[in-house]
């Protein structure tokens, strides 16, 4: 069907605005880190002020990648981290004459006889579309995610916007080489913009956790599906927060935090494919205290030799093995890299890997300090800016968010799980042969397109 243009602050005129609004905030960052390489004061507060302003008219989606720049120890600094953090997908909600045609533009003008009933409100909002209920005519409920119109020039402009922003920090301090992290953004937003790709995604994970009833994934419609619009099964839950509003138990608690658990490192360790946003609104909590997983768009595919990596590392740890921890390196991708720095790097590892290593039911962080993690990260960034700096690579960025983003959910929901006996379970009979074989016969199956390699 054709691409009609809505008429709206998107294409070139919206384009026009965008640069007129962030270039002042621009022009402030480059004139501080200017005086800064001449050795004059410069106020980080007020420079990381400036970013947030720039960031902050960009879509939800680069939200994402400011947010996940700042789980990266020293990759921005403490007040960039502080302001990216407040940042909130500010697109405005679509109304109900737009819907109606931005509907017609993907299932055609008589796309409302298609439902028996199609809610004008958005009942929730995406970072890339909103969310309505409706219901078929054979009566099953059913989640029409609507992209917002004209993202992919949104999305490559706010692209653009980013990489200027962030560059110009690393005039300052390049400690942290984030060229290949931001290759890897790129990609997968642009796989986020196809919800093709994103209907594929649910039927991959519905298949990975079918043996795992905590956790329930929407089917797909996909005869009311297509590049903008996803049609897939409406799952009734609340959301996290309103569940701990209630001050649920520890067993209640502990219930949310196994499903969790399951629904992220069961794909990890048995088919090497991780959600890369494990965001509180990206999952919904059941009556029995499972969870309903909704948004797959941030999906990365590893090859064998990652995950195998992830296993090494951790035994290296156990071990105290250096060899074995800078062959895990390698095999992620960190190449030219001394020993000094992968003895920072281990600094890092050791915090995250932590809860999996203590045979015994803790919460998953016992520092009583919520700087704890910040603190660390402190100093392996001073530790990597004494070594000579590090360039991660691609494919480590989003299995380091997802350990920062879960961790700080689990801390959030209050568990005191095994997690050295739930990590032993997954990784008992690991083989990476296995595992690569595993993947092919799901993706197959699932239809998952190839990732986009940017």
């Amino acid at each position: 069907m054709a691409d009609e243009r809505d008429l709206d602050n998107t294409g070139l005129f919206g384009e026009i605005r965008r640069m007129v609004r962030t270039s002042g905030a621009m022009g402030g960052i480059a004139a501080r880190i200017a005086g800064h390489r001449m050795g004059l004061r410069t106020d980080l507060a007020t420079h990381a002020g400036d970013l947030k302003s720039v960031l902050g008219g960009l879509k939800g989606p680069l939200m994402k990648g400011a947010q996940l720049l700042s789980t990266i120890p020293g990759a921005l600094p403490e007040e960039y981290a502080v302001e990216l953090a407040q940042l909130q997908s500010n697109a405005p909600p679509m109304g109900w004459g737009f819907v109606r045609r931005r509907m017609a533009t993907e299932l055609g003008r008589d796309w409302e006889r298609r439902f028996a009933r199609f809610e004008h409100e958005a009942a929730a909002a995406a970072s890339l579309g909103q969310v309505h209920r409706a219901i078929l005519p054979d009566g099953r409920r059913v989640a029409c995610k609507l992209q917002y119109p004209d993202m992919q020039a949104t999305v490559d402009s706010d692209l653009r916007q980013f990489r200027m922003a962030v560059g110009l920090y690393y005039r300052i301090d390049s400690t942290i080489k984030q060229d290949d992290v931001l290759v890897e953004l790129t990609a997968r937003l642009q796989e986020e913009l196809d919800y093709t790709r994103e209907a594929a995604n649910l039927r991959l994970y519905r298949l990975m956790l079918a043996d795992y009833p905590k956790v329930s994934v929407p089917a797909p419609v996909e005869d009311l599906s297509t590049r903008r619009l996803l049609t897939m099964d409406w799952l009734d839950g609340r959301g996290v927060q309103t569940v701990l509003d209630a001050n649920p138990t520890l067993e209640q608690r502990n219930a949310m935090a196994l499903a969790l658990f399951q629904a992220w490192y069961v794909p990890l360790y048995r088919y090497g494919v991780i959600h890369g946003d494990p965001h509180m609104g990206n999952f919904t909590v059941r009556d029995d205290y499972g969870l309903n997983l909704l948004d797959l768009g941030a999906i990365r595919i590893f090859h064998a030799r990652f995950v195998q990596g992830i296993i090494d590392l951790y035994r290296a740890l156990e071990r105290d093995d250096e060899d074995l921890a800078y062959h895990a390196y390698q095999a992620w991708g960190f190449t030219d890299m001394s020993r000094e720095t992968m003895r920072v790097l281990n600094e890092w590892a050791r915090f995250i890997y932590e809860p999996l290593m203590q045979d015994r039911v803790r919460p998953i962080q016992e520092s009583g300090d919520p700087q704890f993690g910040r603190a660390v990260a402190e100093r392996v960034y001073a530790g990597l800016k004494r070594t000579g700096g590090v360039r991660p690579p691609r494919e480590f960025v989003l299995v380091d968010r997802s350990a920062i983003g879960l961790g700080s959910v689990f801390l959030r929901l209050g568990a005191q799980l095994n997690w050295y006996r739930l990590f032993q379970e997954l990784i008992a009979d690991f083989d990476a042969a296995q595992l690569a074989a595993r993947q092919e016969n799901a993706r197959q199956a699932a239809r998952v397109p190839a990732p986009i390699e940017g």
